[in-house]
């Protein structure tokens, strides 16, 4: 009798710290390495030691994602800066809490024939969707040629990542925004990179993490759980490679281990940040994009879109000296 209300105390114990954990739901935008700090910090369990019941939620286009934490449908939003922004203007309570990638990471790619990126004057450009980041590389990109993207060329938007590629493969587009690893895909059968969009070091918030005003306000300590399982998630996928590039295969849906290796070094070695440290410029360079269409942009500061309050209280804790003190 002892052993069975031992047992049952266990059981109650346990199905109360169960039910105790807060609901997570973290939702990211693309196929992309920018996430693998995400991916990790679920596969090695970090969320759920912070006592976040995490769910992780494809959802294939930035401007679909802002309306989905608008519509108060997830509580961590990683997608591209501007959706964000433009939301916030129309009225939208959210605010960025740090960004994964600090940069424009993509490619236009094309079939090897195409020798300059003039020869692109009125070719069909595949974007995911007007307004994410692949449209706006695209766009910034063109105009840095001497290109008008309204009147020069087609612009396209095709839903995912992997549907731009498709396009291109089929022929229906004459070229396409791509990024790891469907960049290194694409290389590897024979497409061309034309520009590249990652050398001209164009920062901008890509993709930046939003958090709803309600959870702020209702439940910051989440919030701060959420940022140390991430850091977390970054410091493994830094100091486990094999990991990593299993938790990589896992949501890319790629089996190609050298296009997994190349990807992991890309992101891990070269833009992924120890944490999602905010580069203002960056948010200054979003706003200006937006401009173009939202005029309200122009009389907007970057710091009224930030919250950095949890950043600041995660390099306050000593974890990042804690994670990287060798």
């Amino acid at each position: 009798m002892q052993q069975l209300v031992s047992a049952l105390l266990v059981l109650l114990f346990y199905a109360s710290t169960v039910s105790a954990a807060d609901r997570m739901r973290i939702a990211y935008s693309s196929i992309s390495g920018a996430y693998i700090g995400i991916w990790t910090a679920r596969e090695a369990g970090f969320f759920a030691k912070e006592n976040l019941d995490d769910q992780i939620i494809f959802i294939p286009s930035a401007t679909q994602l802002s309306q989905v934490i608008v519509a108060g449908d997830v509580d961590i939003a990683s997608l591209g800066g501007g959706p964000i922004m433009a939301a916030a203007i129309s009225g939208a309570d959210m605010k960025i809490i740090g960004n994964n990638v600090n940069k424009m990471i993509f490619s236009i790619h094309t079939k090897p024939e195409v020798k300059s990126i003039q020869e692109l004057r009125g070719k069909r450009i595949g974007v995911t969707r007007f307004g994410s980041s692949s449209d706006v590389s695209a766009r910034y990109a063109l105009r840095k040629h001497n290109l008008d993207p309204q009147k020069d060329v087609i612009l396209l938007q095709l839903g995912s990542m992997t549907s731009i590629f498709g396009a291109l493969k089929s022929g229906a587009i004459e070229a396409a925004l791509v990024s790891p690893p469907t960049q290194f895909l694409s290389e590897s059968l024979g497409f061309k990179e034309l520009v590249s969009v990652t050398d001209m070091d164009y920062a901008y918030p890509n993709p930046a993490m939003a958090v709803p005003g309600a959870l702020i306000r209702n439940k910051p300590d989440s919030i701060d759980r959420f940022m140390r399982a991430y850091v977390r998630g970054v410091h493994r996928a830094r100091s486990a490679r094999e990991f990593a590039i299993k938790t990589l295969a896992k949501y890319t849906t790629v089996t190609d281990p050298v296009l997994l290796g190349k990807t992991y070094d890309f992101y891990v070695g070269k833009v992924i940040e120890p944490a999602p440290y905010v580069n203002m410029t960056g948010l200054q360079n979003a706003l200006d994009d937006l401009a173009r269409s939202v005029p309200a942009a122009k009389t907007t500061k970057p710091e009224q879109f930030v919250d950095m309050r949890f950043l600041e209280r995660v390099e306050k804790s000593g974890l990042l000296k804690e994670l990287y003190k060798n």
